[in-house]
């Protein structure tokens, strides 16, 4: 009798699915057979407060290839139908009677509450010599960025220069030295903030020339570059905020290609934990970006809506474990008592994520995933001692805010 008691209380245990550790598995579970191995905890210190966020978003070039209408100014920018972007790239045209093209899509992002940064890839042709600005033409120049301002209504910073090391190009070219005697002595008389210097690879060595300039580093605003060719890295202690302003996986392939989208997310999960407060993509319409020509919504736009729609401007990147298990990635952030989590789960099979959370209390989480087959496809569930675990899909991207 007692060894039957004591069969019946171990198959007990069993149905109720008791273990030593309390089971605090997800409540999803995987097929049979199958079943996701648990990992290393993902630590986040919401106490341990990180670089403050910018934003994410994209490029709009009328001049080059038209303007976004106003259905895709909307999946770009809005928050719960669209992407969420809160950051608008445009150009500064070296033609002043193309400068209205730009307003249109900058009202628009304005009224979603992005912010709305400008590129100019050439100065007037009068104003340069081999590509290269004449020192004459500094106080002209000047005036041209600063009309362009003026009549685009104003942007929250302007950058003189695009890829000014990238020689192949057809564009202006420009010294680390150059760019900065030209910040020193113009930089208060562009019309707005400076962003500079927008080297291709995000130079170092190059911004690091740049911002040795003590006068040119006081005028701008924020160091901003591209990472064609780069992996994204953490630049040190520079004294201003780091934003990648332009890139894109692969020009090749549609946005909706999922292994190159999650090539994104991955990319977005480095710059990020590089240290970096922004990331904005090439093009936010064509057939390899966020937005198709058609005007849907892309794989890389769902994968960039993870990051863009729940990260807002002024939230802080606070400590986590960036690396907890072999193939996931996880980022976490915070604004007041609010934190938002990021995973980007590469492996091939259901991956099961431990979490712990310190230095604020969170009882509940709204949970978007994205797959091949879904789109931030949405669900709640609650916590208990700030612990949790959950199951990561296969080739996945999920984003938990809490409530």
């Amino acid at each position: 009798m007692k060894k039957d008691l004591i069969t019946f209380i171990a198959i007990a245990l069993l149905l109720t699915g008791c273990s030593k550790k309390g089971s605090n598995k997800p409540e999803e579970t995987a097929d049979a057979g199958n079943q996701p191995k648990e990992e290393a905890t993902a630590v986040i210190n919401a106490g341990t407060i990180q670089q403050t966020i910018q934003g994410f978003g994209g490029m709009n070039h009328p001049v080059w290839i038209g303007d976004l209408t106003n259905d895709q100014r909307a999946k770009a920018f809005s928050t719960t139908n669209g992407i969420g972007m809160s950051i608008l790239r445009v150009s500064v045209p070296e033609n002043s009677n193309q400068f209205a093209a730009e307003k249109p899509t900058i009202d628009a992002a304005k009224s979603y509450g992005a912010k709305v940064i400008a590129t100019a890839w050439n100065a007037p042709a009068s104003m340069m010599d081999n590509l290269y600005l004449k020192t004459s033409s500094y106080a002209a120049y000047a005036a041209h960025l600063r009309a362009y301002n003026t009549a685009v209504g104003g942007v929250y910073a302007i950058s003189p220069w695009n890829e000014p090391n990238y020689l192949p190009s057809g564009w202006m070219h420009g010294t680390a030295t150059e760019i900065a005697n030209f910040v020193a002595q113009q930089g208060d008389n562009c019309g707005a903030p400076i962003m500079a210097p927008e080297p291709l690879n995000m130079d170092q060595n190059f911004i690091n020339t740049y911002l040795s300039n003590a006068t040119a580093k006081s005028k701008t605003l924020f160091v901003c570059g591209h990472i064609y060719g780069k992996t994204p890295y953490n630049l040190g202690n520079i004294g201003k905020s780091v934003w990648m302003t332009e890139h894109y996986t692969n020009s090749s392939i549609s946005g909706n290609d999922w292994p190159n989208a999650m090539n994104a997310a991955k990319e977005i999960h480095d710059c990020m934990n590089a240290g970096w407060a922004a990331y904005v993509w090439w093009y936010i319409r064509r057939f390899y970006g966020p937005i198709d020509e058609n005007s849907n919504i892309t794989k890389i736009g769902y994968v960039m809506a993870h990051f863009a729609r729940y990260i807002r401007p002024g939230y802080t990147k606070i400590s986590c474990t960036a690396n907890p298990t072999t193939g996931v990635y996880t980022t976490a952030y915070r604004n007041g008592s609010r934190i938002v989590i990021v995973a980007v789960n590469t492996n091939a099979a259901i991956t099961y994520q431990p979490f712990s959370i310190g230095g604020v209390t969170v009882n509940n989480f709204n949970r978007y995933v994205t797959t091949s087959s879904q789109n931030l496809a949405a669900s709640t569930f609650a916590i208990s001692n700030n612990s949790f675990g959950i199951n990561l899909p296969a080739s996945s991207i999920t984003t938990l805010v809490s409530y």
